[in-house]
């Protein structure tokens, strides 16, 4: 049994691991830097899930829990147009805990979209929909939110991923770059012909 629902603190540091996977490792080292590494970065991150501020807040997150109640999937999303000001929360403690300013960063998203910052589902339970009950789940979020359109970036070397998204109802809308890798932006649009 699959119950998807509102992320709690006491959550976080499971929440935070799918985060990281969501991210990938390599781009989790890159932001922590080879001293504190990806045990430094998920005490960070499980505090960011923790908090209220920031886009990875439990605030944003959704949960898959098994019959069991056990974090099994989690869809990180929020307001694009709140981006800037959630993320300040991920710059000063990337600045704090590592020495690294990362206050350059580029937008990956704007307003206008639900943004999916991050989707994940533990690896022993792949390939039974969960990550498809977790995007219609947030689609129906910015529904409630009346945002016009759920957005994401997907690497342009994952096909496996970008199909879920075009069999959920997400269309090409443009490209993109973040954390170095060629991403492209999909987007699910009310209003198109298309159905959750």
């Amino acid at each position: 049994m699959l119950t998807i629902e509102q992320a709690q603190p006491s959550q976080a540091a499971d929440i935070a691991r799918l985060i990281m996977e969501a991210m990938n490792h390599d781009c989790c080292l890159y932001f922590a830097g080879e001293t504190h590494g990806l045990m430094g970065f998920h005490q960070m991150m499980t505090h960011l899930v923790g908090r209220t501020d920031s886009q990875y807040s439990y605030l944003n997150t959704l949960v898959a829990l098994d019959a069991a109640g056990k974090v099994i999937g989690i869809c990180t999303s929020y307001d694009g147009a709140e981006l800037r000001r959630l993320r300040t929360a991920f710059v000063q403690s990337c600045l704090e805990q590592f020495g690294r300013d990362f206050s350059d960063m580029d937008d990956e998203t704007a307003a206008g979209e639900l943004y999916v910052d991050s989707l994940a589902v533990d690896a022993h339970h792949r390939g039974q929909g969960i990550a498809k009950a977790l995007l219609k789940a947030t689609i129906l979020r910015a529904s409630r939110l009346s945002l016009p359109a759920v957005g994401l970036l997907v690497d342009k070397g994952n096909p496996k991923a970008e199909k879920l998204y075009h069999d959920v109802g997400f269309r090409y809308v443009g490209d993109n770059h973040w954390g170095g890798h060629a991403m492209k932006h999909l987007q699910y649009v009310f209003g198109d012909e298309h159905d959750a």
